[in-house]
């Protein structure tokens, strides 16, 4: 009972952590007035990348559309950290088990470790393909984006839904998921940006 309630004030911690560091990046715009500052944000905005693919719990984020986080792509130290995220909200499973092979130490530095990292791949995937379909996913598709059998697709379907990325019924006999409702994978773009940094700059303030 006492492991379970560590448990859970740690992932509590762990997303305040990353709501913080969300409010944060989000303040700013990349104008030039932010040149000098922006530049000092760079391990913030790689402690947020790792703090995202790290929790079990978040599969929303608007990381990349954050001018804190897109200035990684061209910095020699955490451009990798940066490849990562776009694998995990824009790519498959594939795409990080390439990038893993390449990068196993950088990911492991990082505290990140790869049975966790493949599960929530696999959920992101799936996610990925409920947002390319036209309402219905093919077990086919399932099984070949998520590296699975066939028995297995209806494992990763309730694990989908327990984690509340997805609404869908399954159709056994036509070897289909119908999906009813897909989270996204960020919330509203650059306007989340900017309601960010208002809260953010509002809370400062007071």
């Amino acid at each position: 009972m006492e492991f379970i309630l560590v448990m859970m004030i740690i992932d509590s911690m762990t997303k305040e952590y990353f709501k913080f560091l969300n409010k944060y990046l989000a303040t700013f715009d990349g104008s030039a007035d932010d040149a000098d500052a922006i530049g000092a944000a760079k391990e913030e905005a790689a402690a947020a990348i790792i703090e995202f693919v790290k929790s079990s719990d978040l599969y929303q984020c608007d990381l990349l559309d954050m001018p804190a986080v897109a200035q990684l792509e061209k910095d020699e130290k955490y451009q990798p950290v940066y490849e990562l995220l776009k694998i995990f909200l824009t790519q498959r499973l594939e795409s990080y088990l390439a990038f893993q092979t390449a990068n196993s130490t950088l990911l492991q530095g990082y505290g990140l470790v790869h049975e966790e990292c493949i599960t929530k791949m696999r959920l992101m995937s799936l996610l990925d393909l409920s947002g390319h379909c036209s309402g219905e996913i093919p077990y086919s598709a399932i099984t070949k984006a998520l590296e699975i059998n066939d028995d297995e697709v209806e494992y990763w379907i309730v694990k989908a839904i327990s984690s509340k990325i997805l609404d869908c019924k399954v159709d056994q006999l036509n070897q289909l998921v119908i999906v009813r409702y897909s989270c996204p994978h960020d919330f509203l773009g650059p306007y989340y940006s900017v309601m960010l940094s208002f809260l953010f700059n509002t809370w400062s303030g007071m």
